[in-house]
């Protein structure tokens, strides 16, 4: 038996494929699904099935493009109910892959569909699970995304997850592995590790959800406690996953769709297309199209267009780096974005060539922000960091915006110019393209953000040790 993990960090997701003799399983596999079917043709393997742990909220899942394409049948476990063919297991059901058993554990909570897939070794002894978002490292599923379809409380969600965790988890043996389906950055937990495989063992002594000697009550309280409002597309990725969606194939196809300058234009004139910039946050910052929105793919993309731009169905124009350009489509689709309509060819250096006006970023150095703060007391500072990141450690008097609700805030910034910044300036260059696009251009960029300002003289406010992501 063999097991790989496939790591997708700009989702901070694990899908796995499992081989056995001459057959295979996928478990949530990405949208772009060519990568497992060449790995089981590079070993000679027929994929046979396809394990869905939920109905994921965060991510549309490859399930339904794998299934063409391989004949694989797509399982998901009791109370599942799909728009489409697949098997829904019975809670202790197993199936062959090869010479393995994987067992159908159902855990709900999280989701009321949520199940975990134990494989049994060739000799029946419990070997690993896929958790899925039941057990992650570090933490458990947030039990708030199924209250609409479920019409239970977050608290009825989470005393469903503690029994799942105590019957189904926590008896298995201390060295099963576990193969969780998100790690640190995610927005299914609140307390991830950055690890992204365990063993049981470790987790039932570090992990504060599996306690040994917590009570039910203990728990209910403990994971509702600070959970962030659920995303706004989460719902809409839910439908997706659950009733279907277009070929991925199909998605970069149309996509594809390569526009001069005029034409790029009369597109964003005729259409209510969000113009979207995902090159690097430094070339966005020297210049870019007025009005346009940057999010870069070297950063958490995929999370932050569902978490900003929300409306799955909206058009959008792309400009981006020569030769990204089927990155950006692939990995807006991860997400549901499937209606790019053109792309600037050339990117924005044909943009500037053709004459059309250019907007840009003003920014600044850490050593300036630094200065300037320390001889004027009224510096304005925005910071625009998670809550926990902001309550650990943040500039003296800097006020606090985070990036997942700016738009909530647009009325309380400074109407005087003001310095912005994140942790590092992928986020902070977000914040100031959207600053711009509702018409506040009296931001300035602190290039590095926190991490370089820990580096000078600004004063900060004492440290306090806050594991959140919030």
């Amino acid at each position: 038996m063999e097991i790989k993990q496939i790591y997708t960090g700009c989702l901070a997701q694990g899908s796995y494929y499992i081989k056995c003799c001459d057959e295979a399983a996928i478990v949530d596999p990405l949208r772009e699904v060519q990568q497992y079917i060449d790995m089981a043709e590079r070993d000679c393997v027929k994929i046979k099935y396809i394990f869905e742990t939920h109905f994921h909220a965060d991510f549309v899942s490859g399930h339904l493009t794998l299934a063409e394409k391989t004949g694989a049948t797509i399982v998901f476990g009791p109370n599942a109910k799909t728009g489409f063919d697949s098997l829904i297991a019975k809670d202790g059901q197993r199936f062959k892959i090869g010479k393995v058993e994987i067992e159908t554990l159902h855990t709900p909570g999280h989701t009321m569909e949520s199940t975990t897939y134990l494989v049994n070794d060739k000799q029946g002894k419990p070997h690993a699970i896929f958790s899925g978002d039941t057990v992650f490292l570090g933490d458990v599923g947030r039990p708030d995304l199924a209250q609409k379809a479920t019409n239970m409380s977050q608290e009825d969600l989470a005393g469903i997850l503690f029994e799942s965790i105590r019957k189904k988890i926590l008896p298995l043996p201390d060295d099963v592995i576990i193969y969780p389906g998100h790690g640190a950055g995610s927005a299914c937990g609140k307390n991830m590790s950055i690890e992204t495989i365990g063993t049981l063992g470790h987790e039932k002594k570090t992990n504060y959800a599996l306690r040994p000697d917590m009570s039910k009550e203990e728990f209910v309280a403990e994971l509702c406690e600070g959970l962030p409002k659920p995303l706004e597309y989460f719902g809409l990725n839910v439908a997706m996953n659950k009733y279907g969606y277009k070929s991925i194939d199909d998605v970069i196809e149309n996509g594809h769709n390569m526009l001069g300058v005029e034409d790029f234009v009369n597109a964003s004139t005729a259409t209510e297309a969000l113009i979207l910039d995902v090159r690097h946050q430094r070339e966005f910052i020297k210049g870019f199209i007025p009005g346009s929105i940057f999010i870069g793919l070297s950063g958490t993309f995929a999370p932050w267009v569902g978490a900003l731009l929300v409306d799955v169905k909206m058009q959008l124009l792309l400009v981006a780096e020569p030769g990204t350009e089927v990155e950006a489509i692939t990995r807006l689709s991860r997400v549901g974005f499937d209606n790019v309509i053109g792309i600037l060819d050339g990117g924005f250096e044909s943009w500037k060539q053709a004459g059309k006006d250019v907007d840009n970023i003003n920014a600044v150095d850490a050593i300036t922000l630094a200065e300037e703060v320390n001889s004027d007391e009224n510096t304005k500072i925005v910071d625009v960091r998670r809550t926990g990141e902001y309550e650990a450690e943040h500039v003296e008097g800097a006020s606090h915006a985070p990036l997942s609700c700016l738009t909530d805030y647009l009325d309380r910034l400074p109407h005087e110019q003001f310095y912005i910044h994140c942790a590092g300036g992928y986020r902070s260059v977000i914040a100031n393209s959207i600053l711009k696009k509702n018409g506040i251009h009296n931001a300035i960029e602190v290039l590095g953000g926190f991490n370089a300002i820990k580096k000078t003289e600004a004063p900060r406010t004492e440290f306090v040790c806050n594991d959140s992501i919030l």
